[in-house]
């Protein structure tokens, strides 16, 4: 019975089409007549319009058989061909399953950058913690010798004679309350927030607007401190706070594709020393699972692991 039933809906599924093709043809007939067109594009679109009608008899024979109509099979294409071409070219001089030295990464990186800017050099490192322990949720700092390649504006928000010395040492923001007022306004026009310790319960009631954009002063990225000036000098020159994420992840710029590359791999090395010496005691295994270097906008490279 079956057999009879799918052999039916087949046979008038097929009926169907047939009558569905010979109105298409008549009507492309009469378009042609009409319109008197033989180009490429419209004998696409008439051909089209014959798969259009065949699939949507397809479909009410088998709603009028009491099936549920198949759709068509959707065509995925290779993330490197939804890429663009000059990242594509970029991505056929790395070497597939080739892990690069840290310095030959580096030269790669710069030397393919797809953009038309100075991107910035970036590394990304998966580690093997579980940021959900509090002792394995890395968070640091590292001031990198070279810079990373960007301004930096740092605001600070402490007492008047503390401010003072703070727009001495190169803060571009140096207030008491009326920074407060700035923050009520909602102008955030800073990089870095650096704070004393007595002012951080006044920042209290902004932290909504502060944390998303990770601009809240926190005693491990150096940010909350007695030592304004310290603080103020190193983030001018560069120092930068790094984390880990949510899957493990940590990244970083290193420093923009203009840089010397001597330059580049000192602040590489430096940062891959101070993720060195954040290691969790909790962790037995491999503290660091892989490392990739890559542009702003290009492909990444796979670095050999020497930092375990």
């Amino acid at each position: 019975m079956a057999e009879d039933k799918s052999a039916e809906i087949t046979e008038k599924i097929e009926e169907i089409k047939a009558g569905a093709e010979i109105e298409a043809a008549v009507e492309a007939e009469e378009t042609y007549a009409k319109s008197g067109k033989k180009s490429k594009k419209h004998i696409e679109e008439v051909k089209a319009e014959e798969e259009r009608q065949a699939r949507k008899a397809e479909t009410k024979a088998l709603e009028e058989a009491g099936e549920k109509p198949r759709g068509a099979t959707p065509v995925t294409r290779p993330r490197i061909e939804r890429r663009g071409k000059k990242y594509q070219a970029a991505a056929k001089q790395v070497e597939a399953g080739k892990l690069y030295s840290l310095k030959d990464a580096l030269e790669l990186a710069t030397k393919i950058n797809p953009a038309k800017f100075d991107a910035t050099v970036e590394a990304h490192v998966r580690l093997g913690v579980d940021p959900r322990q509090a002792d394995q949720n890395i968070r640091a700092t590292v001031v990198l010798p070279n810079g990373n390649g960007k301004t930096v504006r740092v605001a600070v928000f402490a007492p008047l004679d503390e401010a003072k010395k703070a727009a001495v040492a190169g803060a571009d923001i140096a207030e008491d309350e009326e920074f407060l007022k700035r923050l009520e306004k909602g102008t955030i026009d800073f990089d870095v927030l650096i704070s004393t310790p007595a002012y951080m319960p006044k920042l209290g009631k902004f932290a909504r607007l502060l944390g998303p954009k990770g601009l809240m002063p926190n005693p491990k990225a150096g940010t909350v401190t007695t030592d304004i000036e310290k603080a103020v000098k190193e983030a001018k020159a560069g120092k930068v706070e790094y984390r880990v994420d949510k899957q493990a992840i940590i990244h970083i710029g290193l420093g923009k594709t203009n840089f010397d590359q001597a330059k580049l791999l000192e602040n590489a090395e430096t940062f891959f020393e101070s993720l060195k010496s954040h290691r969790p005691a909790s962790i037995k295994g491999n503290f660091v699972k892989s490392i990739y270097i890559t542009t702003t906008m290009g492909p990444s490279i796979a670095v050999e692991n020497i930092y375990n």
